[in-house]
């Protein structure tokens, strides 16, 4: 038995059609049926349910408004994160959890983040995401925590998303040329972690697409795929002034995680071809 937590986000709805393709038993909870910072009712429902796994989807990344809503984020991301851990530990299962890219400062020069490199975070969501990690760890042994980039599918909450709603509103668009990381798309997070899963794989892993680009790169191959012509303008990210401030060059190698798993994982752009394709039916 399966529990999922974050079930109505981008990454749970994912994970909830794949475990209903094979026929995988599961609960998935919303925040409204599951809020795991309140570790009483997170211990009642696992304590219940006595499950296998855990795999949680839960976080909060409004990453601009947690630099003013940092006890809510640290609620989520930290304190919730705990208390999943400390109920994983009480029943005897297996802990999956979402870390970030922004968990680093974007100044590494010698090639993309490893697993191996200290993280630094420039912005108080990728310090709750920091603080999260370190929670997992001091409660358990044995868990596994993957870190993923830009993440990207069925949902509102995503860069995609939010482009195409520009789309339709403006003449033309600014995007960030500065900003580089990996979209990484929902189906193959949720493909290598049932592959990690099912191998006992365990610790922390980068989980992202292959290669790496930057915003407008992947603006410009969202409308170019779909077919939407509407002028896009390069300009460096701080022409928006964002209350976060965020990594400019935070792309992490997947080459550990596909190694031990000896899996091949598609580059962003095939991946990306294979999402917009579906929403073009």
């Amino acid at each position: 038995m399966i529990v999922i937590t974050g079930g109505k986000g981008q990454l749970g709805r994912e994970f909830i059609k794949a475990l209903n393709r094979a026929e995988v038993p599961y609960k998935a909870f919303d925040k409204s049926e599951l809020d795991i910072s309140s570790g009483e009712k997170v211990l009642s429902v696992i304590r219940d349910i006595k499950p296998d796994v855990i795999i949680n989807c839960a976080a909060y990344n409004q990453v601009d408004r947690a630099e003013t809503e940092y006890e809510m984020a640290y609620k989520v991301n930290v304190i919730g994160v705990e208390n999943l851990a400390v109920a994983a530990k009480e029943v005897g299962a297996f802990f999956v959890h979402y870390s970030s890219d922004y968990v680093f400062d974007g100044k590494k020069e010698d090639g993309l983040y490893t697993e191996k490199d200290t993280p630094s975070p420039l912005n108080e969501y990728g310090k709750s995401k920091l603080l999260g990690e370190e929670r997992v760890k001091a409660v358990l042994d044995n868990y596994l925590i993957l870190r993923v980039s830009w993440v990207y599918g069925e949902g509102k909450q995503n860069f995609i998303h939010k482009l195409l709603s520009w789309a339709e509103r403006d003449s033309y668009l600014k995007v960030a040329c500065d900003e580089f990381s990996v979209p990484t798309y929902t189906g193959v997070i949720v493909d290598v972690t049932l592959k990690a899963i099912e191998q006992g794989l365990s610790g922390l892993y980068h989980l992202t697409n292959s290669g790496f680009t930057s915003r407008f790169e992947w603006a410009r191959a969202v409308f170019e795929i779909l077919g939407v012509d509407k002028f896009i303008r390069p300009v460096p990210s701080s022409v928006f002034s964002l209350p976060a401030k965020r990594p400019l060059f935070s792309p992490m190698s997947n080459k550990k995680i596909s190694k031990e798993l000896s899996v091949s994982i598609p580059y962003w752009e095939e991946s990306l071809r294979e999402f917009l394709g579906c929403l073009k039916g």
